[in-house]
């Protein structure tokens, strides 16, 4: 990415990172956490990864709250941040914290499996 692509990416995470906590009022995105965004060259488009504690089903239904919501969510980036037009929003899930517990409990049960020989 450009310089100016990871600056718009901040500007979006932070921005975004407020409106979840303080604006959007659906209890499904209640433990989501945004992990990155990818801004496109053109600044037109933005994929935002989120991470939701929780199973499988609270991660779907906190990605259909925010891809119901990512109009009006758009909505009130347009108003706090000052970019030409705001990039239209796609959310998806950031598995990497889950893979990482993953690997941290095989390599728990791999010590401790070891630690009898």
């Amino acid at each position: 990415m450009s310089q100016r692509t990871d600056r718009v990416a901040d500007l979006l995470r932070a921005e975004l990172a407020t409106i979840l906590q303080r604006d959007v009022r659906d209890p499904r995105v209640a433990l989501t956490s945004i992990t990155g965004i990818t801004v496109s060259r053109d600044l037109s488009h933005a994929e935002v990864r989120i991470s939701v504690l929780g199973d499988d089903t609270k991660r779907q239904e906190s990605l259909d709250a925010l891809t119901s919501a990512k109009g009006y969510i758009r909505t009130l980036l347009s108003r706090r941040v000052r970019l030409r037009t705001v990039p239209a929003l796609t959310f998806s899930l950031d598995r990497g914290a889950e893979h990482s517990q993953r690997i941290s409990e095989i390599l728990e049960d791999l010590d401790v499996d070891g630690d009898d020989t």
